[in-house]
Formats: C-alpha cells, sequence, structure tokens
C-alpha cells in the first residue's frame, strides 16, 4: 500500500471520527433554521411555554439565541442553545436529546473528562469519592480557575425542573456533572481543582489529568454516597414501590417509592388498594397518633394511585385538578413529530391522538382548548372511610417530581401535615404533565420533548409556598456531612426525634 493511500485513509479514518463528534462543525444556516423550527413547535404546541415566563421574558431569550448562533461554529453550541431555551420556560417533563450517533461518540470518547464524581452537602460542592488524589468529602473552590458555583449555574440548562427550582438540578449534576462539564467547556486535558479538605480553611491545589467518558462513569458507579443515595436513581421493582413499618407503638412509616402501578384495571394497582386499605385499617384500629409519609425518592407514575393514596391522607372533598388545558386544537407541525412509523401512516397515528385531544379537551377560552365537568380529572372524590386523622409528616426531597408532587403537594396542604426534608423539583401548584409529545429538528435532528397539558393542581394557597417554585418543606433538613461520612439518613431521624419530643 503507497504512503498517499495510508494518508488518504488515514484522513478519512479521522473525518469520519470527528464528524461524529458534538465539536464537529455545523453552519450557522443550519442552526437558524432549527432555531425558527423549534420557536414555532413551542408557540404552537408547548402549553407551558408562558406558564413561569413572560412573553417579553421568551421574546428576549429568543433575541439572546438568534446572537449566540452569530458567534457559534459547532454542534455543540448549538445544543446547548437549545438547552438554555428547553430549560428556561421551567417545565421537569422538558428534555433534549442528541442523536445517537452524537451519543455514542460521547461514550467512546478516551479523553476529557472530570475525573470524580461530586455531591451538594449542607451547601457546598464536594468530591464523592474515597479512592482519587482529592481526599473525600474535600470542598471544591474552583476548576480551571472558575468558581465552581459559576460552574454549577451554567451546567443548570441540562436537567429541567419544575419553575425556578434548583434543587432538583443535583439530582442530575450528582451523577452526571463530568458530562455536563463536558458539554459546556468540552473536552479538557487536565483540570486545576482549588480545594479545601474537611476540617481545614486552607486552600489546596492539585492538577487531574482528564478521563474516558467510560472511567468517569465507572468511578461514578463506585461513589461514596452510592449506598445511601442509589435511590435518587432506581428503577423500582413492584415488591420495592411500597411498604409499612411500625417505627414505635404510636408511630408508623409510609414508604411510596414510585405511582408507576397501572390504571384502575391494573392488577399491580388493585393490589396496592388492597395493602393501602390493609394499612389504614389498621392505623385506624390501633389509634395510631403519627404516620410518616415518605415519598422522597418517588418521581411520578399513573393515575389514579397518587390520588387513591391522598383519599386515605386526607378529610376533604378534592379533584386531580381545578384546571387543565392544552394550546392546540389538533397536533401542529407533523412533519417534525418524531415517531417510529414512516411518515406516511403518521396522520393515522396523530389522527387518533387528535380524537382524544378533542373529546378530553372540548371547551375553547382565548385561545387555550380546556376540559370540562366531564373531564375525569375533575371529578370530585371523598376521603376514604379510614382515612388517617391524627398528625403527618411528610419527608420530600429533590427528586419529587410529576404525579409525585402532585401527592406531595395535596398532602402538604393539609392542616394536620408537617413537611420535611428539601424543597421538590415539581411545582407545589401545578405543572405541565400528562401527554408528551417528541419533534426532530431538521438540521441538527436534535430530539425535544415537552408534555402539553398545562395543570392547576387542587391544592390551598399557602404563605410558604411560591407558584414558580417546587414545594417548600415546613422544617428544611438535608443530610449533614457527618452522616454522608457514615450513610447515615438526618432526615428520618430528624422527624422521629421529632416526633419523640412532642410526645413526650
Amino acid at each position: 500500500m503507497t504512503k498517499s493511500v495510508i494518508t488518504f485513509l488515514f484522513i478519512v479514518s479521522v473525518f469520519m471520527a470527528f464528524g461524529q463528534s458534538v465539536d464537529q462543525p455545523f453552519a450557522q444556516k443550519k442552526m437558524k433554521k432549527d432555531l425558527e423550527v423549534f420557536k414555532d413547535i413551542r408557540l404552537k404546541a408547548n402549553s407551558g411555554l408562558y406558564k413561569y415566563r413572560t412573553k417579553k421574558q421568551i421574546d428576549s431569550l429568543y433575541i439572546w439565541a438568534e446572537n449566540e448562533i452569530d458567534k457559534a461554529s459547532i454542534y455543540r453550541d448549538f445544543y446547548n442553545i437549545i438547552c438554555k431555551l428547553t430549560d428556561f420556560e421551567g417545565s421537569l417533563h422538558n428534555s433534549t436529546s442528541l442523536p445517537s450517533k452524537f451519543r455514542k461518540s460521547l461514550r467512546e470518547e478516551s479523553y476529557g473528562y472530570f475525573p470524580y464524581p461530586i455531591k451538594w452537602i449542607e451547601g457546598k460542592w464536594r468530591i464523592n469519592f474515597d479512592k482519587g488524589n482529592i481526599p473525600l468529602g474535600a470542598e471544591i473552590i474552583s476548576i480551571n480557575n472558575e468558581k465552581i458555583y459559576d460552574i454549577i449555574t451554567n451546567l443548570y440548562k441540562y436537567y429541567t425542573t419544575d419553575g425556578v427550582n434548583t434543587t432538583g438540578k443535583r439530582i442530575g449534576i450528582d451523577i452526571s456533572f463530568s458530562k455536563y462539564y463536558r458539554f459546556n467547556y468540552g473536552l479538557k486535558d487536565e483540570f486545576i481543582i482549588e480545594y479545601k479538605t474537611i476540617h481545614s480553611n486552607e486552600i489546596k491545589k492539585t492538577s487531574l489529568s482528564s478521563v474516558a467518558y467510560k472511567d468517569f462513569y465507572k468511578n461514578v458507579n463506585k461513589r461514596y454516597s452510592k449506598p445511601f443515595d442509589y435511590v435518587n436513581h432506581k428503577d423500582w421493582k413492584e415488591n420495592e414501590t411500597y411498604t409499612y413499618e411500625m417505627a414505635n407503638k404510636h408511630t408508623g412509616i409510609l414508604t411510596v417509592n414510585d405511582f408507576g402501578l397501572g390504571n384502575e384495571e391494573n392488577p399491580k394497582h388493585l393490589k396496592y388498594v388492597s395493602f393501602l386499605d390493609s394499612v389504614f385499617t389498621s392505623l385506624k384500629h390501633h389509634n395510631i397518633k403519627n404516620l410518616i409519609v415518605d415519598v422522597r425518592y418517588n418521581g411520578g407514575g399513573d393515575d389514579p394511585n397518587d390520588l387513591v393514596t391522598y383519599s386515605y391522607l386526607t378529610q376533604r372533598n378534592f379533584q386531580e385538578n381545578k384546571r387543565a388545558w392544552i394550546s392546540f386544537e389538533k397536533i401542529p407541525l407533523l412533519r417534525y413529530i418524531d415517531f417510529w412509523l414512516p411518515k406516511f401512516l403518521r396522520p393515522l397515528f396523530v389522527g387518533s391522538y387528535n380524537k382524544d385531544f378533542k373529546e378530553e379537551f372540548p371547551l375553547e377560552k382565548n385561545g387555550k382548548f380546556c376540559q370540562d365537568e366531564n373531564s375525569a380529572d375533575h371529578f370530585v372524590r371523598i376521603p376514604n372511610k379510614n382515612a388517617f386523622t391524627g398528625n403527618i409528616y411528610l419527608l420530600i426531597s429533590p427528586r419529587v417530581a410529576s404525579a409525585g408532587s402532585l401527592f406531595a403537594a395535596m398532602v402538604n396542604g393539609n392542616k394536620n401535615t408537617t413537611s420535611i426534608g428539601e424543597e421538590t423539583m415539581g411545582g407545589y401548584y401545578g405543572h405541565n404533565g400528562h401527554t408528551p409529545l417528541a419533534y426532530k429538528l431538521p438540521k441538527s435532528k436534535i430530539v425535544v420533548y415537552f408534555s402539553v397539558v398545562n395543570l392547576e393542581q387542587d391544592v390551598p394557597k399557602k404563605s410558604n409556598q411560591y407558584y414558580n417554585r417546587g414545594i417548600i418543606p415546613d422544617i428544611e433538613v438535608s443530610q449533614s456531612l457527618a452522616d454522608f461520612l457514615i450513610h447515615e439518613d438526618t432526615q428520618l431521624n430528624y422527624v422521629l426525634k421529632l416526633i419523640e419530643n412532642k410526645d413526650k
């Protein structure tokens, strides 16, 4: 083989490898076309576009995006612009997905990644790895001469939450910090770290060599906190989904980790209802005074599991929501819908969806298509005959979302409830949920997801709850540094001690 042929093959192979990278060149003309399509999709299909932002704020951000494109040159630049726009809307059901070829390329990158997982503990970002060159629990001050809190703020856009909530973003940053850093700052050969060790105010400085994508995630799998916080990232098996136990003769603990148990006819749902009836019959029979309801790791699930559970924890009539609407009569911009069916068959799929939408949202009011009194969401439910009437202690965390946060918001609104923990990523007063749509941008092939139903939840107004935030606990408690080091549950220990002191 001649040298010229070898050189040619080498250049081709490099080009092919580079062509899969998020750092490959991407024409501004293509970016502008996709930004135009993205904006059109949001305006016509996304009922949550102005849920937490004014029209002026949204318009301003699109002007920013247009100006950013004028400075952009690579694919990653455009991806970051779309992530910023998506996150700004404030819906935890929003997401932005790279094409599979880029996701595969990232997984094969052999350098450029920050080596260690980090974790937010007592207001500081700390090293969450005990086998590295920086001590476990060390407070990170800066990376590559940029303050850690500025870095974290720049990475918020990759993990969406409701409203302007930021606590929920820690869930993503805890295990994907290095990937997010790579998205925002590119591949780095090394990282210059300023840090403080535990119990020291001395700022130390060191350099760390970058690692491969796969090696970072190997370290994530070995993170020090995994024995305690693996539940934040767990897919729950049916036998792990809900439990009940007695803490003492006066206090029970009901844990519900997931509402993904199917609808009214599903055997898993029927089994869960039987479980609830057994638990609350026992609570009433034994005159239990205190009930801890732990939903800290509940990311959502199916109706009516959240509502049935609430019927055992309330003394009021209630409904799933006060109001729900979508922003279109028929799904718009069908040519950009991302669906596995061939394009010529998509109208059949979309026609079925449109029929369902028309039946569910028959009332048009000022361009909004709303549910009417016949909707199951407005069915007035009554408390169960065995509903608990004692003291409820609701444990919440940044992991709580979707149906989990709807349930937690309702329980939090009870007069006999004290909520303890950290602000949830799901909103107190409402969210965008139920039906997801996915669109593929024509030039970049980025897929954007969002839920189209704008919901106002059936919860009372409370002075410590804000329209654009998650559920704010009555008593804020997060895991302490001391408990992090021994894998101890600060929040559960706190509530048990609180009940003990009140009982005394």
